[in-house]
């Protein structure tokens, strides 16, 4: 009887034995899924914190390209002769003239329009006009010069004065009208802004012989427009033109018959 007592004992210890490593297998196991489980948790902790430094680091980066998209030139519809100023004879007490040429150099076509921080005492001829691609004109510009202040030399006097240039794409040729400067106030370009230059009129300088040059060629643009388009084509003649030289045909004939009886009588 004690056989069987011992053969439950070893096998006892022999089952224990071999429970041993599976007891140390499962402590090892939840320790390890404990260290993964914390190892991740970490991980994902780091992955927050570089979210959280990278999302304002993406921000300020797009702010800083669209300053500098703001920054960039714009890209100039118009071409403009002088470039930057307008020169004006220095006449105090008199209205004088100044010339610009504005050309077309898009593809398209573009309306430009004037504006002034003097609108009582400056005018613009055109004040504004649609010009197709590759189109230019000349535009005169009107100032009233003012006697100077303050025992100042007539030409170091500075005119506060200035002119702006704007433009607009449109679509196709069509009537100009400021309004529509109003109306797409998003699309409008600030092509330049213009400073007044005076220029002693007793002085010859290369700019006053060139604005004297382009203020003839305004005027003679100017005659011309306002005479009528001829005509190419051939001249119709109405039907009552047509009945009137017909009836002084036949009386001339007449007349003819008349004086060639009395001569023969």
């Amino acid at each position: 009887m004690a056989v069987p007592d011992q053969k439950s004992n070893s096998e006892g210890k022999v089952w224990g034995f071999f429970k041993l490593p599976f007891r140390g297998n499962n402590a090892n196991t939840t320790s390890s899924s404990s260290s993964t489980s914390h190892s991740s948790h970490l991980q994902h902790h780091h992955n927050q914190s570089n979210m959280q430094v990278e999302g304002p680091n993406l921000h300020t980066s797009g702010s800083v390209s669209s300053v500098a998209r703001s920054l960039l030139p714009t890209r100039r519809r118009l071409r403009l002769d002088p470039s930057n100023k307008l020169y004006f004879p220095y006449e105090p007490g008199k209205q004088v003239r100044s010339a610009i040429r504005i050309k077309n150099t898009s593809k398209s076509h573009v309306a430009f329009k004037f504006q002034t921080t003097a609108p009582k005492s400056c005018f613009m001829r055109p004040p504004g006009a649609i010009l197709a691609p590759g189109e230019s004109l000349i535009a005169t510009v009107f100032k009233f010069v003012e006697h100077p202040e303050n025992n100042e030399k007539p030409m170091e006097q500075k005119s506060k004065v200035k002119f702006k240039i704007m433009s607009l794409k449109v679509k196709g040729p069509m009537d100009y009208v400021p309004e529509m400067f109003d109306e797409l106030k998003d699309q409008v370009a600030v092509e330049q802004i213009l400073r007044v230059v005076f220029l002693d009129v007793e002085r010859p300088s290369p700019a006053l012989d060139k604005l004297k040059r382009q203020l003839a060629e305004a005027e003679a643009a100017l005659e011309a427009r306002k005479k009528p388009p001829e005509e190419a084509g051939p001249r119709i003649i109405g039907e009552g033109l047509v009945i009137d030289e017909w009836k002084e045909r036949r009386e001339r004939y007449l007349a003819r018959q008349q004086f060639d009886g009395v001569d023969s009588v």
